[in-house]
């Protein structure tokens, strides 16, 4: 019968026999957390950027965090030939996951702004990162575990449910300040290099306390000079952030930048050259103060044409659609539904005068709420009008305002009798996504006629008009309505006539659970 194995020392021992004691262990632990939230928030990092520069979506944040998953892996097994100097190269793969990590937003935003794509670079730093992360776990089991001279089934789990719990609790930890501390108060560039540097600051920690008897004095120079190094390029970078995206920024603008800033929703960008001011949400054009009238004219009187006296506006922040809805002499109640705050301060500032401070209008009444949520409960059948104006759905967050729900809950809260009117896209650049947009109208039960307009800015646009009952609304002006710059009964007739070849087809609707019109879109242009 074989002797029984002698218990497992309290205190963990690294190869060369220099022990680990149970009071470092504590420190060893809280270092694994901070490493384990910097990584999660690297992760972060790039699914923001890959939302904000290309669109994101679910394929690509599917295939981001599969990659960075499958990365992991190949990180364990790559560290395997390295295990023998655990101490040196866990250093060294914190110092470069320091560096690559802090370095990922800047890297993207400038290759994106100079380049206008950044897949490459955003898949290889998803490698990268992923790499590095999935190689800490065996560095540290290997530090803390390698010297002992009996190692039981029991010892071993509990190091590992440590290290466990270490990790996922620094990934909780990550998970939260990504989204509630850094990107908020120090953007996408900065709040990566501040992340870099803990990491660097929690590396430099680890092989000066922990592992200091672990390192040749060689190797201790060579770590303490690569911190350094890292450090100092890390706070660089802290230090000219704003310069360096203001610059990259300027590059995706052809007029100078007046205004830029980024909410809790979205990038917002204001440019002017000459009397030409434009506003662009996450990089898409929003209005053209030389030619928003044709937009907002078009959008916004179809649907007053029945003399409404209380109006629905969803989206449309920046005060425009109010503007020409406060025009119409019937309207005696506006109520503006806009889930961003900073773009109705916006409207309430810079384009007040072009909107003739509607926003600051007694009669309006703003909501600063998510359209789809605040609709679940409105007051069924409480407007005479509805001015539906939101931005193209690029993404599956905004495809969820151009879906049959959706447009089933404004059914609800319009009165009978009531108009309604949607922007739809271009149907002669993007015409797939403008059908569809006609379709999904239709499959909520109310009846559509589209119609479109020539807008120098945006091209020919296309929009909809619908109403409940039997019969599509025909295009009209009210015999009340104030003289337009570019509509007139005439001109609004012609418009609901379309070319052989961009006649609205009849296709599957969009839903939540199938938002066919995000694909649409993506198809990009089709001529």
């Amino acid at each position: 019968m074989a002797a029984p194995a002698p218990p497992v020392s309290e205190a963990a021992t690294v190869s060369d026999g220099v022990a680990i004691g149970r009071r470092s262990r504590p420190l060893l632990l809280a270092a694994v957390a901070v490493c384990a939230a910097c990584g999660l928030v690297y992760e972060l990092v790039l699914l923001t950027l890959s939302a904000s520069l290309v669109g994101g979506g679910i394929t690509q944040t599917s295939l981001i965090v599969a990659g960075f998953v499958a990365a992991l892996g190949a990180g364990a097994l790559l560290v395997k030939p390295f295990l023998g100097h655990a101490a040196v190269t866990f250093v060294a793969v914190e110092i470069l996951l320091g560096v690559v990590g802090g370095l990922s937003a800047v890297t993207l935003y400038v290759t994106f702004s100079w380049y206008g794509t950044s897949g490459s670079v955003l898949v290889l730093a998803t490698l990268l990162i992923g790499v590095l992360v999935g190689a800490e776990l065996p560095l540290l089991m290997t530090l803390l575990q390698a010297g002992r001279r009996a190692a039981d089934a029991r010892g071993t789990g509990r190091l590992l449910a440590d290290l466990n719990a270490a990790d996922y609790a620094g990934a909780l930890l990550g998970g939260l300040a990504w989204p509630f501390l850094l990107l908020p108060l120090a953007g996408q560039i900065r709040g990566a290099a501040l992340t870099g540097l803990v990491n660097v600051l929690a590396a430099a920690v680890v092989s000066a306390l922990l592992l200091r008897a672990q390192l040749s004095p060689r190797a201790r120079r060579s770590a303490g000079a690569a911190l350094l190094c890292a450090a100092t390029l890390l706070g660089v970078l802290l230090v000219n952030a704003r310069e360096i995206e203001v610059t990259a920024r300027q590059r995706l603008y052809a007029d100078p930048i007046v205004s830029a800033g980024r909410s809790d929703h979205q990038e917002i960008v204001l440019t002017r050259r000459g009397p030409d001011l434009r506003l662009y949400l996450d990089g898409d054009l929003q209005f053209s103060s030389v030619d928003e009238y044709r937009y907002t004219e078009a959008l916004v009187h179809p649907a007053l044409a029945r003399d409404p006296r209380r109006v629905l506006i969803l989206g449309g922040g920046d005060g425009l659609a109010a503007r020409e809805v406060l025009r119409h002499p019937s309207v005696a109640e506006v109520v503006q539904v806009e889930l961003d705050p900073e773009v109705v301060r916006l409207a309430r500032t810079r384009l007040a005068q072009l909107n003739r401070g509607a926003l600051v209008d007694p009669r309006v009444d703003v909501v600063l709420q998510d359209a789809f949520r605040w609709l679940r409960n409105a007051p069924r059948a409480a407007f005479d009008a509805v001015v539906v104006d939101m931005p193209d759905p690029d993404t599956p967050v905004l495809g969820r305002l151009y879906s049959t729900e959706f447009y089933g809950l404004v059914r609800g809260v319009l009165a009978p009798g009531g108009l309604v009117t949607v922007q739809a896209g271009s149907p002669y650049s993007t015409p797939t996504a403008y059908s569809r947009t006609v379709s999904t109208i239709a499959s909520a039960g109310l009846q559509p006629t589209p119609y479109h307009v020539h807008v120098p800015s945006f091209g020919d646009w296309g929009f909809v008009l619908a109403a409940a009952g039997a019969q599509p609304p025909e295009l009209t002006l009210s015999a009340r309505s104030p003289v337009l710059r570019s509509l007139d009964a005439a001109t609004l007739t012609a418009a609901g006539v379309f070319a052989p070849d961009r006649q609205p087809q009849r296709l599957e609707p969009s839903t939540l659970d199938r938002p066919r019109i995000v694909a649409d879109l993506r198809q990009g242009y089709q001529g």
